[in-house]
């Protein structure tokens, strides 16, 4: 159940109180090395990724650099971020996508964007809103479980999630949104013993007030599909 607007609103107000300097985790110079870095984070550590590209990116930090690799290159670079045999694969293909149709530069438009290999929805709207300051809301796992636990949307995937949080969170605050429900997320509300007794949100949360998390019932709302 979605919250009242009341109710919604001061969610939002706790949040940005919470996280007043939430900001992206991934450590980047450029919308390229931004790009990578987000395909490099599906089901990894962004603090693993860093410690990947800091070695990467001064050696292969441009969409030119990186184009003239095969996957079997690329593989041995990002090995630590698993699954690293697609995801050298769709890097090399984006770059090379980069260089012969962009010129090398990164496009701004998040249609654009999921044309390339490797970029789904989710990083699209990672890389328009940090790197171009499109108005955007990046839903992955922690910002679907979250939102759905809270009563900040009702649905049973990330586009769905993503659907009903544009239409109830202003605009304007669609980047920050993003970066508080990852910080929410990852330090209280987590899938497994979230921390509810300590949470700012738990007198307003639906999941909390019904049992479902910090409770005796078993939570089955919000399982969308993993990105």
């Amino acid at each position: 159940m979605i919250l009242n607007e009341a109710d919604y609103r001061e969610v939002l107000a706790r949040l940005r109180a919470a996280y007043p300097d939430a900001k992206p985790a991934l450590e980047y110079k450029n919308p390229f090395e931004l790009l990578v870095s987000t395909i490099l984070a599906a089901q990894c550590t962004d603090k693993m990724v860093n410690r990947v590209t800091e070695k990467l990116y001064p050696v292969y930090g441009t969409p030119e650099a990186m184009a003239w690799l095969t996957p079997e290159e690329l593989e041995p670079w990002i090995h630590s971020c698993g699954f690293y045999h697609a995801k050298a694969k769709n890097i090399v293909a984006m770059a090379k996508r980069l260089v012969e149709r962009y010129g090398g530069e990164v496009p701004h438009d998040r249609d654009e964007l999921t044309t390339l290999p490797g970029v789904g929805r989710k990083t699209a709207n990672v890389v328009v809103s940090n790197a171009f300051g499109v108005p955007a809301i990046a839903v992955d796992t922690h910002v679907h479980r979250v939102t759905n636990r809270i009563g900040l949307a009702d649905a049973d995937d990330v586009l769905k999630t993503e659907q009903q949080l544009m239409a109830h969170i202003p605009e304007a605050d669609w980047g920050d949104a993003h970066h508080w429900l990852i910080y929410h997320g990852r330090q209280v509300c987590s899938a497994q013993r979230p921390k509810c007794a300590a949470c700012p949100l738990n007198t307003l949360c639906d999941a909390f007030r019904r049992g479902v998390v910090g409770g005796t019932k078993k939570e089955t709302k919000g399982k969308g599909k993993k990105e």
